[in-house]
């Protein structure tokens, strides 16, 4: 069995070489989520070694259609450090990624720790705003080809993460269940959704983080930005594209190259 440092080491030259990998249980079947999970944390340790700071976590696989397609029945995550955060007004650096997609998602800023048991209501009591967002991923796997296992490792495809300009309180929406978003490529409507996408409720999946790392140990941080997951498929994100996200209530973020 591959150990979780090869793994780790691996991804760590693949993302700053911009090299496409093989999916690691092609040749390794029993590489699993949990040696996944070790290796995520070796790959984001070498980020902190190397001066960047976490500052919050993203969610994958919060959709129910995209959980019985991968055939699992909870959500992935992984780690979100300040250096992936760009500015919403910049075009997106194509040159320090791979074949990077675009997807749109609800941002939660947390003003104190959730701890489990945490639940919907917890998780918006402890929110200090809410932000329309744009996950930029970038897998680090060929074609995007990769099991559970790998993707984990994989920090779960975290690329670059854009942030809208306008912030609210969960009390000055609607229910973010009903939350809309219009999601358009060059300004052509491609898709729809609304905030019930993830796992019926955005706030469900930051509670499922919550009490994933309570598990651990671990604790959801105040000051933390959580991403909760994608509400559409992803849009490949290419020159002289612009990927537009718009949110009831939330205001408008966008992707370009």
């Amino acid at each position: 069995m591959i150990s979780a440092r090869e793994v780790a080491d691996e991804l760590i030259i693949a993302e700053r070489e911009r090299k496409k990998l093989t999916a690691f249980t092609d040749a390794h079947p029993d590489f699993d989520v949990a040696e996944g999970y070790a290796a995520q944390r070796l790959f984001v340790q070498s980020k902190v070694d190397a001066g960047e700071q976490i500052i919050g976590a993203k969610l994958g696989l919060t959709s129910r259609a995209k959980q019985v397609a991968m055939g699992v029945s909870d959500p992935l995550y992984g780690m979100v450090t300040n250096r992936m955060v760009a500015p919403a007004a910049l075009p997106v650096d194509l040159a320090a990624l791979i074949h990077p997609r675009v997807e749109p998602e609800i941002a939660f800023l947390l003003a104190r720790d959730v701890t489990a048991p945490a639940s919907i209501t917890s998780v918006l009591a402890a929110t200090e705003a809410v932000f329309a967002a744009v996950d930029v991923l970038d897998s680090r796997y060929n074609d995007y080809r990769f099991a559970l296992a790998d993707v984990v490792a994989d920090n779960c495809s975290a690329g670059r993460f854009l942030l809208g300009p306008t912030a609210r309180t969960p009390d000055e929406l609607v229910d973010l269940r009903l939350l809309g978003c219009v999601l358009r490529v060059n300004g052509e409507v491609v898709d729809t959704a609304a905030g019930a996408a993830v796992m019926g409720h955005p706030a469900a999946s930051v509670a499922w983080l919550a009490n994933r790392l309570g598990e651990c140990g671990e604790v959801l941080r105040g000051g933390w930005l959580v991403f909760s997951g994608g509400l559409t498929a992803p849009i490949p994100l290419q020159p002289g594209r612009t990927v537009t996200a718009e949110f009831d209530g939330l205001g408008t973020v966008s992707a370009f190259a």
